[in-house]
């Protein structure tokens, strides 16, 4: 039977809510990497450059389980080195991230309009796991699922590493009821309700999912719930997970989202449904994760969440 490696305790506290970079020495069969420096700035260099890597071990930032590495060490494979990265400048997302329930298994937070869920590429610092770390005390915090940068509404946190498992598995096994609200145009040659089945594919690098022929793996029910002029107020109801796929599905039906910067078209020459570019915090995409529901796998209870956030599009129509 084959063991599991161990893992030992990062030596490192978060910084920022952010966890420090693990690195595990390879192997090293041509024997290049005579010190743990060499290995480092080999690793490195290209990124942020050999004389960074130098500071940066003069500063003692590459820490050990024993303790602050000086770049000396005898090389040694499967050795384990922490650090923190420089954090480059984000642009802050001027949004709270509400808080709809905290108990000491989850919190259900209602994150808004362009804020990640999780630390990726160039959003670390602005992301709704780093914030809530941070103003919530709970340095082990982690998502169960992830919502869409873009997209606001409801995201499932868990307080204790132990209960991850068993919330992730609510989402992996379709286990949650999860209903989104969406401003779009209306059309009245559109058929509604409808479900729509179709392949849908992301390829790395690619800012645009699309659908293309082959075995289903995206399902979505979309419903009208309400119509103002040339505006609808749409339920979206998805079986599966796909990146962008309601996105993707209401294009499809010649209903792309107001304020999708991939997806859509201005819809009128108000500022609020122009098609923005990402950082356009005037005209956030009119999409809203708006209801969770799920059997708790932990006490068996039926949880039901629902976000306090409204769609600004539809709401200045109904003040206008």
């Amino acid at each position: 039977m084959r063991r599991r490696s161990t893992v030992p305790p990062a030596p490192l506290p978060q910084r920022e809510g952010i966890d420090p970079v693990r690195v595990r020495l390879p192997a090293d069969p041509d024997g290049v990497w005579g010190t743990v420096r060499d290995h480092l700035v080999d690793r490195f260099q290209g990124a942020i450059g050999a004389g960074r890597v130098e500071e940066m071990l003069g500063a003692g930032r590459f820490v050990g389980v024993d303790g602050v590495l000086s770049g000396g060490e005898p090389y040694v494979a499967g050795r384990y080195v922490w650090f923190h990265r420089d954090f480059a400048p984000e642009v802050a997302v001027p949004f709270e991230v509400g808080v709809i329930h905290r108990d000491e298994r989850i919190v259900i937070a209602d994150k808004p309009h362009f804020l990640a869920t999780t630390p990726r590429g160039q959003h670390v610092r602005e992301t709704a796991l780093a914030r809530l770390r941070r103003e919530l005390g709970l340095p082990a915090l982690q998502p169960a699922h992830r919502l869409d940068r873009l997209t606001a509404g409801l995201v499932l946190f868990v307080v204790r590493p132990e209960d991850r498992g068993a919330y992730q598995g609510l989402f992996s096994g379709r286990r949650v009821r999860k209903e989104y609200e969406a401003v779009a145009a209306y059309d009245g040659e559109v058929a509604l309700p409808v479900t729509v089945r179709s392949r849908i594919v992301k390829e790395r690098g690619v800012p645009t999912a699309r659908e293309v022929a082959g075995e289903v793996n995206a399902e979505s029910r979309i419903e009208l719930v309400e119509r103002r002029g040339g505006l609808g107020r749409y339920r979206l109801l998805p079986v599966t997970g796909r990146t962008h796929q309601l996105r993707v599905h209401m294009s499809g039906l010649g209903l792309p989202i107001a304020n999708d910067p991939l997806y859509s078209e201005p819809l009128h020459s108000d500022p609020l449904c122009s098609a923005p570019r990402d950082e356009d915090f005037r005209a956030p995409l009119q999409l809203l994760a708006k209801v969770l529901e799920f059997t708790d796998p932990v006490d068996g209870r039926v949880r039901r969440f629902e976000s306090a956030r409204r769609l600004a599009v539809w709401e200045s129509g109904a003040a206008s």
